[in-house]
């Protein structure tokens, strides 16, 4: 896979570390050394995380943080290679060669290597020549060779084998990405599985083996035409390739270009990897349960041997300054925007710190300039700022959604605005502290998430090489010594006229280059094959790690507060606190609540504007949100301790208090239609929309709306009304703090007073599932190169005992990359990136269960990818040894899982809401054990082979013929007006 900025998200990074102890916040933190286990290491002073940074004697990096709350360890193993460093004549090729490095080596992935290797050699000779021949004909001769020799070398492979081996250790979460500077390897495993790991690592990046390249080649097709379709994709594309015209931050994409993609070269590939795959361009980081002097040893013991090389080093390409803006057009049928984009320096400059903080100042999702200036006075439908900041430049963000009405460029004229706002100093000096106080309380909720610190080590790893992990250490205290006037002569000094624009206007595309898949023969996956490596692996001792339970009663202390009751679990790592109002109601019950959440952001009291409220959460480092379902509401409120009162009075005082704001409603109902005309530009909320159309026919939740004109009655009365009487119907508080229960009981009661007796809560609708009887087709046209097509039925009632079968069942058949439906339409025959299909256990236990599968293809595979879906649908193939690996991972994972802090309440709603009133993974976990494979196969021919489906599928008219349509099944075409209910 490929990872890339989203700039939609304002992101602040845990990044800076010193305010732990407020002496701390006033001493340097600068690099020491130290010796330990007979190893040499390096660390920076009052680094929260204890982090201790090696080096082998080939220049290979290990990172170790340590963090005992659960007994795993996330993993990622980084290279300081990527996009950037694709040949100009092979761009893509890193990301290839991410994908291939899970095709095993010599010593696994291979039942025979000996005999593969003689045709893994003639198939690599012929990629030369094809890559090469230019003549139509003669490629496709080529190609069909290709094919041959490939089917016949797949005898011999075991595919997909590196996740047998991870999913055998106990792993979970196997990914990569490739980036601009960087491939990063992801795992995590149980602590117990440490040495298993390391040795397969260790063999996985000794000798990758180049098998079943061009069934993955078909992967990566498809990845491609998925960006193709994706107008965000497209723009953001545009945008990088004028703000760098000199370097491949702009000029080479991380999936290559088409004509690249179609004439790979193996030998190149080689090449590559055998370059920049050395010991002084890794880096293995761990963060979890270990003992870092033991893993020093084990890890130097499987990559210290590790060939070193010639390091990456930085790019020596300086782009020119940009003298003049520039705008540009991208068309495509997805909501318009526009964004535009500031070259930012080095990331350890100056300048990409001060970049930083000034997009705060500008958007941080409460009190900045845009959030104040814009969200809050609907001037806009969205906008914000961020900057996504890479090893030689970065990228400063600008976005904007239109109202109805507006034009982009004013949408434009508007965010400029603010930035002259910021060049004149017209903001609060106090929001620089805030901004530092929110990046505290960021830290703290992220500190005990081992894979938030892998990122940020592996980040800064990538940057630069580890030496700046003192500057990220040290950030808040620089933050700190930021003045209003640093930033003010910042943003003269940088933003001129110096910026690109991308406006992303919604049209035709127009004729846009996709990859042509030639015709493949399914390779063998030899599913029940295993090699010896395997074998190896999987006789290895481990640890035992037992599986904790909880204990309700034990582990959830109970009280009341007035009328509410109180599920409280206490704090005692650290000075945060997070408490949930829950309400058994939501938009089921009151067609209006979504509304009125929606509306309460813009409100203000007696006391204070709405835009007074939003910058007051901001300064104390507090957030409120409020979360309406379907059939659950939640007001949640988060912050530091020390601030609760002051919270907790701002948030009563809002909800009883808020006043209507006439102005504020005119411009959320136009809005809302604005909104609504987006949705139906969007293909993955049209597909929602038929999987709800399939699960409960024409009228259905997802549909059930307030029509335009009710919208447009409603009145602001009426939605204050419901927020000034939300607290008089019954919930229950759920709450996670430092204080003890009496305290906290205490506190709560200050500020939240009960109604002497509860209103009765608003029926809810009903909306009865439909059975399946007959195949049928829901069709919804949309313009992409590519075809979204799931398949839906109801399944059984609901019965508790059924889960932990089912749970493996979805492990084998269907939920990952070793998964039966992966192995088959992905690996054999290439029809799809992503492919899956799970029988889904329902949130209550009044619903049903339900089938749903999913695959995205090329149109012209349709009918290949619904064959090749339902053959596996009415047919489970079996494995002995797929089983066995899919259960001891089962097994590992509930062994490893600690359920903690207010994760233990909610675990305990989600379970009640079954009829169960204790932890339900002790029973999985017993029937787990016993478990055979007649069990699974009994989910198989009971909930899905042989049955009727209802098939959504989302695909342009151009591309599908009704024909091939009803030859799915009885044929109905939905509109959009009929699929939103708008």
């Amino acid at each position: 896979m490929i990872i890339k900025s989203n700039f939609f998200r304002i992101s602040i990074l845990f990044i800076g570390m010193s305010f732990i102890l407020p002496i701390q916040a006033q001493e340097k933190h600068s690099w020491k050394e130290a010796e330990a286990a007979g190893y040499a290491y390096r660390y920076v002073s009052n680094d929260p995380m204890n982090t201790r940074f090696y080096t082998l004697k080939n220049g290979f990096t290990v990172i170790l943080t340590e963090n005992a709350n659960e007994p795993r360890v996330t993993a990622q193993i980084a290279v300081r290679v990527g996009s950037n460093n694709d040949p100009a004549t092979h761009t893509g090729l890193a990301h290839y060669l991410e994908h291939l490095l899970f095709k095993g080596t010599d010593n696994f992935g291979t039942s025979d290597w000996k005999s593969e290797k003689v045709l893994l050699d003639q198939i690599e000779e012929l990629y030369e020549t094809y890559t090469k021949e230019t003549d139509v004909e003669k490629r496709k001769s080529l190609y069909k060779e290709i094919d041959r020799l490939s089917v016949e070398a797949s005898r011999y492979s075991v595919a997909n084998e590196y996740d047998k081996l991870m999913s055998t250790i106990g792993s979970q979460g196997t990914n990569a990405h490739t980036w601009y500077n960087e491939t990063v390897y992801k795992e995590d495993i149980p602590s117990s599985s440490i040495d298993k790991f390391l040795m397969i690592q260790a063999e996985r990046f000794r000798y990758p083996v180049f098998r079943l390249f061009h069934t993955e080649l078909e992967t990566v097709y498809e990845e491609k035409n998925m960006s193709i379709d994706n107008d965000g994709n497209r723009a953001y594309e545009a945008l990088l390739d004028k703000l760098f015209p000199k370097t491949n931050y702009g000029q080479q994409t991380t999936l290559g270009t088409v004509e690249h993609l179609k004439n790979p070269s193996l030998k190149v590939i080689r090449s590559f990897y055998d370059t920049y795959y050395v010991g002084n361009n890794m880096a293995i980081v761990l963060a979890g349960d270990f003992n870092s002097d033991d893993m020093i040893k084990k890890i130097d013991q499987h990559f210290g041997t590790f060939p070193a090389g010639k390091a990456v080093s930085d790019s020596n390409i300086a782009e020119d300054p940009i003298q003049r803006s520039a705008v540009l057009d991208v068309a495509g049928p997805s909501a318009q925007y526009m964004m535009m984009g500031y070259r930012v320096g080095k990331s350890t400059s100056r300048e990409a710190l001060l970049a930083d903080v000034a997009s705060s100042l500008l958007s941080n999702g409460k009190a900045g300039l845009i959030d104040l200036n814009l969200s809050q006075k609907q001037r806009v439908l969205a906008a914000g700022a961020n900057v996504n900041q890479q090893k030689d430049y970065g990228f400063f963000t600008l976005y904007g959604y239109p109202k109805q009405g507006q034009t982009l460029e004013e949408v434009r004229s508007l965010l400029l605005e603010q930035i002259a706002l910021l060049k004149k100093g017209e903001f609060d000096a106090e929001l620089i502290d805030a901004i530092r106080a929110n990046s505290t309380l960021s830290f703290l909720q992220s500190l005990d998430n081992n894979t938030a610190r892998t990122q940020n080590l592996v980040s800064d790893f990538i940057r630069t090489k580890s030496a700046g992990w003192d500057q990220e250490v040290a950030y808040l205290d620089a933050l700190s010594k930021i003045t209003k006037e640093e930033i003010v002569n910042f943003a003269n000094a940088f933003f001129k006229d110096n910026y690109i624009v991308v406006n992303k206007r919604q049209g035709e595309a127009g004729d846009i280059a996709k990859v042509e898949k030639p015709p493949i023969t399914p390779v063998h996956t030899n599913a029940d094959k295993q090699s010896s490596y395997l074998n190896q692996i999987a006789s290895m001792p481990s640890l035992p790690v037992s599986p904790e339970w909880l204990d309700y009663k034990r582990d959830i202390q109970q009280a009341k507060a007035g009328k509410a009751a109180v599920l409280y679990v206490q704090n005692k790592e650290n000075q945060l606190f997070r408490q949930n109002f829950l309400f058994d109601m939501g938009s089921w019950n009151h067609k209006l609540l979504p509304l009125a959440g929606s509306y309460l952001s813009y409100l203000g009291t007696d006391k204070l504007t709405g835009a007074q409220v939003q910058e007051a959460f901001f300064k104390l480092a507090c957030n409120y949100s409020i979360s309406i379902g379907t059939e659950e509401t939640r007001i949640t409120l988060t912050g530091l301790q020390e601030n609760y009162g002051k919270a907790m009075l701002l948030l009563t005082d809002l909800l009883k208090n808020c006043k209507v704001d006439e102005a504020a409603l005119d411009n959320l109902k136009k809005d809302v239609l604005q909104q609504r005309q987006n949705n139906k530009a969007n293909k993955r909320n049209i597909m929602q929309g038929l999987m709800s159309y399939a699960a409960y026919g024409a009228k259905n939740p997802f549909n059930d709306q307030l029509s335009t004109e009710a919208l447009t009655a409603i009145k602001g009365e009426e939605l204050v009304a419901l927020l000034h009487g939300l607290m008089d119907y019954e919930h229950k508080v759920i709450a996670y703090s430092p204080l003890s229960l009496k305290q906290y009981t205490a506190a709560l009661s200050q500020y939240h007073k009960s109604p002497k007796s509860y209103n009765s809560i608003p029926a809810k609708r009903v909306y009865t599932r439909l059975d399946q009887t007959e195949n049928t087709v829901l069709f919804a046209n949309y313009d992409m190169v590519q075809a979204d097509i799931s398949w839906y039925r109801k399944g059984a009632p609901y019965q508790a005992d059924k889960e932990a079968s089912i749970a493996l069942f979805n492990s084998y058949f269907g939920g990952g990359m070793g998964s039966i439906v992966f192995q088959n339409l992905r690996e054999a025959k290439g029809l799809a990136y992503t492919t899956y299909a799970t029988y889904s256990t329902p949130a209550k236990k009044e619903d049903p269960f339900s089938v749903s599968a999913f695959i995205g293809t090329q149109s012209d595979k349709i009918s290949d990818a619904v064959k090749g879906m339902n053959a596996l649908l009415n047919t489970l193939p079996r494995s002995d040894k797929a089983f066995d690996t899919a259960k001891k991972s089962f097994l590992s994972d509930i062994e490893t899982q600690r359920i903690k802090k207010d994760g233990i309440v909610f675990s305990y709603l989600q379970n009640l809401k079954k009829g169960i009133d204790h932890d339900r993974r002790k029973s999985w976990y017993e029937q787990a054990k016993t478990m055979q494979f007649k069990d699974i196969e009994n989910v198989h021919q009971t909930a899905l082979a042989s049955k009727p489906y209802t098939y959504c599928i989302v695909a342009s008219e151009k591309n599908v013929t009704d024909e091939q349509l009803r030859n799915i099944g009885k044929l109905t075409k939905v509109s959009l007006e009929e699929l939103f209910g708008y």
